[in-house]
């Protein structure tokens, strides 16, 4: 079976965009239905550890390429039991490159050995997750990426910190424009 990188979103602004890294086709298949199903994700899905790297700008002749992460993922989603590179070798090569490392990398696996989860959260594994996933254990994934990747949405009031705000003593106006069209 061939690999397919499949980027697939939905039309909202605010996607966290995830690569989900899995050997088998089923298991790709219900995390990117579950992704996807939650409205806040965009998903590119690869079939091996090699072809995350590609599509991260990793592979082996363009290691410190300008393109480095030009698909722009805000977190990567992990089988850890693959052939050739599995889980915890690539959350290695990843956590090695200094672009790379505040990219969230996640774990998952049907195998519930905990000399294993350690060893993967003590190498910079935000989290490990057991399959089969369930809706929570995707609900959780936006909370591990950084605050500054995320776009606010358009049109919702946001409080502005006291510590940025102008001082004044609240009888100030602001002046009226006239003949201002906004587009």
């Amino acid at each position: 079976m061939g690999a397919e990188a499949s980027p697939i979103s939905s039309p909202c602004i605010e996607d966290v965009h995830v690569l989900v890294v899995d050997d088998c086709p089923v298991d790709r298949k219900i995390v990117e239905k579950l992704l996807l199903k939650n409205g806040t994700f965009k998903v590119t899905t690869v079939d091996s550890g090699k072809k995350a790297m590609e599509v991260l700008g990793l592979n082996d002749e363009k290691v410190e390429s300008p393109s480095l992460n030009e698909h722009k993922i805000d977190i990567i989603l992990t089988d850890y039991c693959m052939p050739h590179m599995n889980g915890y070798d690539l959350l290695k090569v990843l956590k090695e490159h200094s672009c790379m490392k505040s990219v969230p990398v996640v774990l998952m696996s049907s195998e519930n050995d905990q000399q294993r989860i350690s060893r993967c959260h003590d190498t910079g594994a935000e989290d490990f997750i057991l399959k089969p996933l369930r809706i929570g254990d995707i609900q959780r994934l936006t909370s591990y990426v950084k605050s500054s990747t995320a776009t606010p949405k358009i049109g919702v009031k946001r409080k502005v910190p006291p510590d940025i705000m102008p001082e004044s003593n609240g009888s100030e106006r602001r002046p009226c424009l006239a003949r201002v069209a906004v587009a």
